[in-house]
């Protein structure tokens, strides 16, 4: 990383775009050291745990240097771009190896008026700033790791240095250490740069084995591992990073937090389909995307509200359901950097041509990578159509935090009896998926018997809505 100490150069740091997000990757920067930037340019797109989201810079100026090559994961708070506010002359060449690092000079006090922010976000309420720590010395380091096993040895868990920082530690593993009773600042970090993880979590939460004190100097040290060698001609490692990991974490909490329970259902859907290719023709549709997921997710919505303790949510802290009088109707999307789930806020309010509206705009906007952090937060119901890849239906996963996700399979041509005679109709399963602590048997059926009710016959979706 280069390292700017001109005094009209500003450095413009990696904001947390999230909730508590700890790292981004930069995937792309749109300038240069020698051009010229204003207040809100966008300089950079960066990829968190939850979306990829354009950075704008809060100054006006000339950049001087670009600290880190696209394709790097930077953590929060660590300066990625340097502008001279004051302009003047660009450096011919921007430097191709990081200088030494030398211990940084306390930064001159900048004025009230101006602090960085990313737009959409409050800046901190105090103006205090924080002196940067020095690194332990050698021989203190050394002090503070016997320290720490001698206490470890002795069944007692490390206690915090003083003057830490926060804990570092993503949102689910906070959750689990906040439902397990566990001080994450008593907790010794294993996981990469210092984050702790929810193995971490479980073993500070599990009671400690009683074992006789042993000096120190008699513990043994392990050897180191042998190199571990791939097939590199025969296999292809891709990181799990950004919204991959992100998914894959959250997947595992919901599956392994909340006990899921999924009910199936055949239905025929030839009407729905016929009121599609009305729809089309439509004079108040015009422009919109209208095909058999917006009758799904408006069926869905109609269902809700008759049963509205379906749209809920578990609090384990505070042993409580917590019935959501709104719905955040979720869509899941497959994007080039994996699941994303935005959702339509509010969705229950909306007429079928503002809820098509919305979801073109969702689909674009996913398929664009350009899904903001807050479209993805604060969901209530989800839907996923496994059906556009040609699969019957599936077990979906919830969201976490949300009690119900509803997965609609292929709409196939299928032998059906209609009328007392078999014939050829447009048949798709559905498959609902909710949380059997707040949703028992009967409310899921009711709910899934709803939706499958108005796609046989949209004509309930004015009876019922």
């Amino acid at each position: 990383m280069t390292t700017m100490t001109n005094a009209s150069v500003r450095e413009f740091k990696m904001p947390d775009v999230g909730e508590g997000l700890t790292e981004a990757e930069i995937l792309k920067w749109y300038v240069q050291p020698g051009d010229t930037v204003t207040d809100g340019q966008v300089v950079c797109e960066v990829e968190t745990a939850k979306a990829a989201v354009e950075l704008p810079i809060p100054y006006d100026g000339v950049v001087r240097a670009l600290h880190f090559p696209e394709g790097t994961t930077v953590d929060v708070g660590t300066s990625i771009i340097a502008v001279d506010v004051a302009g003047g002359a660009a450096p011919e060449a921007q430097e191709e190896a990081p200088a030494p690092a030398e211990e940084p000079a306390e930064p001159e006090e900048q004025p009230a008026a101006r602090q960085p922010v990313l737009v959409g976000y409050g800046v901190a309420t105090s103006s205090t700033r924080r002196r940067p720590r020095k690194q332990a010395a050698p021989d203190t380091a050394a002090r503070q790791a016997a320290a720490a096993v001698q206490q470890e040895l002795n069944g007692h868990a490390p206690a915090p240095v003083a003057g830490a920082s926060r804990p570092l530690a993503k949102p689910p593993v906070r959750k689990l250490a906040k439902d397990l009773g566990v001080d994450l600042t008593t907790v010794t970090p294993t996981g990469p740069d210092g984050i702790i993880t929810r193995e971490d979590v479980h073993a500070a939460a599990a009671p400690p084995a009683p074992q006789e004190a042993v000096p120190a100097s008699a513990v043994p040290v392990a050897a180191p591992a042998a190199p571990v060698s791939y097939d590199t001609a025969r296999e292809t490692r891709v990181p799990i990073k950004g919204v991959r990991k992100a998914t894959a974490a959250a997947m595992v909490g919901s599956a392994f937090t909340a006990p899921h329970v999924t009910e199936f259902v055949t239905v025929d859907v030839t009407r729905t389909m016929k009121l599609v290719e009305e729809l089309k023709q439509d004079k108040e549709f015009t422009g919109l995307r209208v095909n058999p997921l917006l009758l799904i997710a408006k069926a869905l919505l109609v269902a809700i509200r008759r049963n509205p303790e379906i749209n809920a949510s578990w609090d384990e802290a505070a042993q409580e359901i917590v019935v959501k009088h709104y719905v955040n109707l979720g869509i899941a999307a497959a994007t080039p950097r994996g699941l994303i789930v935005p959702n339509i806020k509010d969705a229950h309010a909306k007429t079928l041509p503002q809820l098509a509206e919305s979801l073109g705009e969702l689909v674009s906007t996913a398929r664009e990578g350009k899904t903001s952090p807050s479209a993805m937060q604060a969901g209530t119901v989800t839907i996923t159509n496994v059906g556009v890849f040609g699969v019957d239906t599936g077990t979906p996963i919830l969201n976490p935090g949300e009690s119900a996700i509803l997965a609609v399979g292929a709409i196939k041509l299928q032998p059906w009896v209609h009328k007392g005679k078999v014939k050829p109709r447009q048949v798709t399963t559905l498959a609902l998926s909710f949380d059997h602590r707040l949703v028992d048997g009967e409310l899921g059926s009711k709910v899934l018997a709803d939706v499958a009710a108005i796609l046989e016959q949209p004509k309930r979706l004015i009876s019922w809505a």
